[in-house]
């Protein structure tokens, strides 16, 4: 019986990795000759080809794609296997991939990143910044920070932190459509419809006293799938909306929004980590995992009240 060629799936891993021969030879310390007959060897193997590659630009085939999770699966087992070995004494190395809401990532994960990375210099980091959900395994993804209810699904999620929505506008806004206490009264005047979701304009509301419920139906006078394209408009008193408390806490704060119907409350939502489902990870991954549980274990818009 042949041993699997290990060698050759932890090259495809770091050439998938980093997106390019020249840069995984870097990384794993070999010539680029010696990666490109390791992935030669694994295809020839395989009987598939793994990259689509011409003299500019390379990319997985769909073929890579599906077999990616299986070659970062083995090679974070052996890097687990290496750190054990050497008494946790080797540094956090390499390069993460994360992905993250674009909004939440711009305003809560970047500030976060320069004392990361100061703290591991060896690391390096790539952030994609989509709103979009995207497949971890397929994109090469170490982990994704989501925003959500979150269905069962293979993926890992560690949940950081509870983000509750909140109905608000302009205190000026509040003041001329009369301060309304029932959701019924909003019905008729246009707000702001976030469209990323599965039921645009239709917000879920329960009274906090009496558990009553009711569907507020949004008119919409703004509508976008990005819902900090709403901000200037809900400032300027032109409209109300549903938004995550960290894109609005410091309004409030200050005193530029007010919440509508305090007492009627959407279902909250949760900030969740989510990687792929092997628990063998690197330890750069781990690193980084500890470290934003940390950070988002007493958020800056949970502290405002």
């Amino acid at each position: 019986m042949r041993l699997p060629d290990f060698e050759a799936w932890a090259i495809f891993a770091k050439v998938a990795e980093r997106g390019s021969f020249a840069r995984a030879a870097e990384d794993v310390q070999l010539s680029k000759p010696t990666v490109s007959k390791a992935i030669g060897r694994l295809e020839q193997s395989l009987g598939v080809a793994l990259f689509n590659r011409n003299s500019r630009q390379m990319s997985l085939t769909e073929t890579g794609r599906m077999l990616l999770g299986h070659a970062n699966r083995i090679l974070a087992e052996a890097e687990a296997a290496e750190m054990e070995a050497r008494g946790g004494t080797l540094a956090p190395s390499g390069l993460i991939r994360v992905a993250a809401p674009m909004v939440f990532g711009v305003r809560h994960l970047a500030p976060l990143l320069p004392d990361f990375l100061v703290r591991y210099p060896e690391i390096d980091m790539t952030i994609d910044y989509s709103d979009a959900i995207v497949d971890l395994v397929a994109g090469g993804y170490d982990m994704a920070l989501r925003i959500a209810s979150l269905a069962d699904s293979a993926l890992l999620a560690r949940r950081l932190c509870t983000v509750r929505l909140l109905l608000v506008a302009t205190p000026g806004y509040v003041e001329r459509i009369g301060h309304p206490d029932d959701p019924r009264a909003l019905e008729g005047h246009r707000s702001f419809v976030y469209t990323n979701t599965s039921a645009p304009g239709m917000i879920r509301l329960q009274h906090e006293g009496n558990g009553r419920e009711f569907v507020l139906c949004q008119t919409a006078r703004l509508r976008a799938d990005n819902a900090e394209t709403f901000l200037p408009a809900l400032e300027a008193g032109l409209g109300f909306g549903l938004f995550p408390e960290f894109m609005v806490w410091d309004g409030l704060k200050s005193g530029r929004l007010t919440r509508l119907l305090p007492r009627w409350a959407a279902p909250p939502v949760a900030l969740y980590l989510v990687t792929p489902g092997s628990t063998l990870r690197p330890v750069r991954v781990t690193a980084l995992i500890d470290y934003l549980a940390g950070a988002f274990a007493h958020p800056p818009w949970a502290r405002h009240d």
